[in-house]
């Protein structure tokens, strides 16, 4: 443990100051490219050995056979053709080369052979000035990672997500690095998890500001119920979230309590802090969804309620009117023989009996909350 003392200084980005840019390094595959090879390097004693900036996989892997050390190769939605020369250069199974090529795959670890692969959703916020019905809150990727004896092969599909200031970090940690490939694969799991914690934050904003608004009084014309859309948009972009998280944990757990042949003993204590980020993140996720399903039948009752008070009122001003039109009903009859038909006060006492009932009417409606 004490070869380690600056490990989490190492992998949060967010006490480490961002290293300088180096050649040879691009967050995404240039679409004019003819290889999805985004980086290839061979790392010795934890520093990045000399070189071409670019090297090929079968390079790198040669190199490495002949002098030791490891090779990290990242890759960027790679197709089937050009993947096809590095899985046969490092011997990949035929399943894992499948599930990277073609993404859309659940988060997990499998073990082939002598080779760990894992698969990381990556989650990133989508900034908006006010969210709506159908605001996209956020956006998932994925990131693929194959880890060797002697190797790590990442793999990334989406537009975010970038490994570019990760790999800069570790290069500016040799004692690290010289771990190896797990060091690679913890850091990659710390960096994604991070990741997970800052869209949480801002996730749970978006959240306060949706509860606000259902709880508070409503604008002088504006009905109750109108965030019902907005809570359902937000539901489902927290069930993404939670389709990238929740699956991890099993992973993670491995990766901290079972000793792997492919992974430093100094390296897997530290499996056990990503995967304690890992569970609250988790935890803050279910929670967001039990939230979200409470403040939606709230709102719905609110519209519930506020329908009853509307049908309450038409009710009673309907009750009201109901006075005038039975006794202008009855004397509209026009019969001969009524009584007071033809008699002098007859209008005068009927319109008084019609104000006074009605009155009568309103005012015990009032005491009674109707009106």
């Amino acid at each position: 443990m004490s070869m380690l003392p600056y490990l989490r200084a190492a992998v949060r980005p967010a006490l480490r100051r961002s290293a300088p840019v180096q050649p040879g390094y691009d967050t995404t595959r240039d679409p004019s490219a003819s290889s999805a090879v985004v980086d290839c390097a061979v790392y010795r004693d934890g520093r990045r050995a000399l070189g071409p900036s670019c090297l090929t996989p079968r390079e790198a892997i040669r190199r490495v056979r002949e002098d030791g050390g490891f090779a990290w190769i990242g890759l960027h939605e790679p197709t089937e053709e050009e993947f096809a020369g590095i899985a046969a250069t490092f011997g990949l199974h035929p399943l894992a080369v499948e599930d990277a090529v073609h993404a859309h795959q659940r988060p997990k670890l499998e073990r082939y052979d002598d080779t760990l692969f894992t698969v990381f959703k990556t989650i990133h916020y989508v900034e908006h000035a006010e969210l709506t019905s159908t605001s996209e809150v956020v956006e998932t990727g994925e990131v693929m990672c194959f880890t060797g004896p002697d190797f790590v092969i990442t793999v990334r599909h989406g537009g975010q997500g970038s490994l570019r200031g990760l790999r800069h970090r570790l290069q500016d940690d040799p004692e690290l690095l010289s771990k190896g490939p797990s060091a690679v694969l913890h850091s990659l799991a710390d960096h994604v998890v991070d990741g997970y914690i800052a869209v949480a934050a801002a996730v749970q904003d978006d959240i306060d500001e949706v509860e606000n608004a259902v709880f508070a009084a409503p604008a002088k014309g504006v009905a109750r119920g109108g965030d019902a859309g907005r809570i359902y948009q937000l539901k489902r972009e927290v069930l993404e979230f939670k389709r990238a998280v929740a699956p991890l944990l099993r992973p993670m757990e491995l990766l901290s309590e079972r000793p792997m042949r492919l992974v430093d003993p100094d390296i897997q204590k530290y499996f056990r802090d990503v995967a304690d980020h890992l569970a609250r993140v988790h935890e803050q996720v279910v929670g967001f969804d039990e939230l979200l399903n409470s403040i939606l039948q709230a709102n719905l009752a609110q519209a519930t309620v506020a329908q009853n008070e509307d049908m309450r009122k038409i009710t009673s001003w309907a009750a009201i009117i109901a006075v005038p039109t039975m006794i202008c009903g009855v004397y509209g009859m026009n019969f001969e023989h009524m009584p007071e038909l033809h008699w002098k006060y007859g209008y005068p006492m009927v319109m008084a009996a019609i104000v006074g009932t009605c009155l009568t009417i309103h005012r015990a409606l009032r005491r009674h909350g109707w009106l």
